[in-house]
């Protein structure tokens, strides 16, 4: 992947961030203002319009590095996974207390007091960041007031132990171009949450995810590696089965790899690698 990739490059026409300057030309530099996620789930678009093309979509918690406002929207750049688009302004806010916990279930809610009868705002993703300020019983308040279910938020640094487990939890969530969440996510989507919630880094497109790890043959391949297209991945659950986030199928299955590279082959060709993780 080139460091000049515009998909991870914070830079348009015309405006550049200040740490490029030197490596990048441009007629202007500026210092991103650091901002966080204020809600469940924040859209990332190409373009300053709810109906452009979504890239990404960013999780509560999640910082943002914002470079210009745009109407209602704003630009800059995801820190998790560096993806460059704009977000509404409404969804962010200034950041806060640092997390000390994640999102552990793969979907959650909070509530306006420690109560399950209380109401309810969410649902919450997998991976979504909270800083717990207190705890009351099975409850753990965050910063902003909302009371999470603590048995669904793990601390920081405590993880799961396998990607490929991770991503059978996902099975039957509908298929989202850009998306993130067990309500709706893409193939690369998928193996980027499997994988930040086993504490590991994972680029948000699928011919990033293709650099990952090691290359591997395609008679060798076995539980939790990758099998990589240009614009589209799935992982192995053994030696015969794979999971995916399936445009084909518009939901995240369980298919016999065999027969799913062949169909995938008819459309897009063969895999352009199977990688070790």
């Amino acid at each position: 992947m080139s460091a000049r990739d515009p998909r991870v490059t914070l830079a348009k026409p015309g405006l550049a961030a200040a740490e490029l300057e030197g490596r990048l030309a441009a007629p202007r530099y500026a210092v991103p203002r650091r901002l966080a996620v204020v809600v469940a789930a924040a859209p990332l678009w190409r373009a300053p319009d709810a109906a452009a093309e979504r890239v990404d979509e960013l999780l509560l918690g999640e910082a943002f590095d914002a470079m210009e406002e745009d109407g209602a929207f704003v630009w800059g750049q995801a820190r998790r996974d560096g993806c460059v688009g704009y977000a509404r302004a409404v969804d962010l806010g200034p950041v806060g207390a640092a997390p000390t916990h994640r999102v552990a279930a793969i979907r959650t809610y909070a509530f306006a007091e420690p109560s399950i009868r209380s109401a309810a705002a969410g649902p919450f993703s997998l991976n979504a960041l909270v800083a717990v300020a207190a705890e009351e019983g099975p409850f753990a308040r965050d910063a902003a007031g909302r009371w999470f279910w603590a048995g669904h938020l793990a601390p920081i640094g405590r993880f799961e132990p396998e990607p490929a487990a991770v991503a059978e939890r996902f099975v039957g969530a509908p298929y989202l171009w850009g998306g993130r969440t067990s309500v709706g996510l893409d193939s690369a989507g998928l193996v980027q949450q499997a994988l930040y919630a086993c504490g590991r880094a994972c680029p948000r497109s699928a011919d990033q995810q293709a650099e990952l790890g090691r290359a591997v043959g395609q008679v060798e391949l076995a539980r939790g590696d990758l099998v990589c297209w240009a614009d589209h991945v799935a992982m192995m659950l053994d030696g015969a089965r794979l999971i995916h986030a399936s445009a084909h199928h518009m939901a995240v299955v369980i298919e016999p790899a065999a027969g799913a590279i062949a169909r995938i082959g008819a459309e897009r060709g063969p895999p352009t690698a199977f990688r070790r993780l």
